[in-house]
């Protein structure tokens, strides 16, 4: 079957565990339609550069990869659709939108700008182009990444996920922290503990801790839309946001790999196949309790419908600190 335009998704080959990892921002097809203002090599900063290939061994181990095909520029699927920017539109917009703080920032579902403040584009565009942008790439993707959770879960009542991402080595002009901060080796995000186990996320950070690696969680990224809508802890549902600092494998200004590349992939192998060890058994224990694989509820995370956009987007250092602040104006409390 050949490729979804929206996203790439590889299934394991043999034994199948409950865990699904989803690449958002890793990809690289700018479609023709885009029509942006700034040079390719400049849109391209804002990329995951590398982190689909990264975590590439997933099926090898049971679990299902899916990756995105096109960039976060263009359409960013960690985001609410409601997070339209109306104030890029040559007409009013006809569905519902609830604009945040990062659209504020310029950062919303379809981004204004970069991080460093350059407009992306010298038009106004059009409801349909936009429309189109939905339908054809944000919706595709968030619908696969759900299918992937929801037949996992309907067999084995229980599912594992993982929402990978990169990030800048330093913190930018418009995090919360304030620029030039240092970042961890790996951050994890779990929306304060609501949007999977606290066992999960201490497994997860002592296996990286175990590598070497310097672990922070919640701090300064707590997670998006991905891990918030498709998550319910309390059903076995969990979602686990893992950011990989870019400076252990690449080469932020050229998005060149580095010479740790190769150690890097080999470390984040040895942490997925645990993950998929411990998927595997919990899907085990939830069978052996009885649970009824025949519902395969949605736990009402219609994230195409909600009214308000949990958007404390990951930041990559676009700027979008969402580490404290929910993007309607009250506070972001868990």
């Amino acid at each position: 079957m050949s490729p979804h335009p929206a996203y790439t998704r590889n299934d394991p080959a043999e034994r199948v565990v409950p865990l699904v990892l989803d690449s958002p921002h890793s990809g690289t097809e700018y479609p023709p339609d885009f029509g942006p203002v700034l040079p390719l090599e400049q849109l391209r900063q804002a990329e995951d550069s590398y982190v689909d290939e990264l975590f590439a061994t997933a099926p090898s181990h049971g679990a299902t990869l899916i990756a995105a095909r096109f960039p976060r520029a263009y359409i960013d699927p960690n985001r609410s659709i409601l997070d339209i920017d109306t104030s890029l539109l040559d007409a009013p917009w006809p569905g519902p939108a609830q604009a945040g703080r990062k659209t504020e920032l310029g950062i919303g579902l379809i981004w204004r700008v970069m991080d460093t403040g350059e407009a992306i584009y010298a038009r106004k565009l059009s409801v349909e182009e936009v429309k189109r942008r939905i339908t054809q790439y944000h919706q595709p993707y968030q619908k696969a990444v759900k299918d992937a959770l929801d037949a996992a879960h309907k067999h084995f009542g229980a599912v594992y996920h993982v929402n990978c991402h990169s990030m800048p080595a330093l913190s930018s002009r418009i995090s919360e922290e304030g620029p030039g901060k240092p970042r961890a080796d790996f951050v994890l995000g779990d929306r304060d503990g609501t949007t999977c186990s606290a066992e999960f996320t201490a497994l997860v950070a002592a296996t990286l801790r175990g590598l070497g690696y310097d672990v922070k969680v919640n701090d300064p990224y707590k997670g998006v839309e991905l891990v918030r809508a498709f998550s319910d802890p309390l059903s076995n549902r969990h979602s686990l946001q893992v950011e990989v600092n870019r400076r252990l494998y690449m080469h932020e200004k050229t998005r060149e790999r580095a010479a740790g590349f190769a150690q890097l992939h080999e470390h984040i192998d040895r942490l997925v196949r645990v993950v998929a060890e411990y998927a595997a058994q919990q899907g085990s224990h939830a069978c052996a309790h009885g649970h009824d694989h025949g519902h395969g509820h949605d736990h009402g995370h219609d994230h195409q419908h909600h009214g308000h956009d949990h958007g404390d987007d990951h930041d990559h250092d676009h700027g979008h600190d969402h580490a404290h602040h929910h993007d309607h104006g009250h506070p972001h409390k868990h």
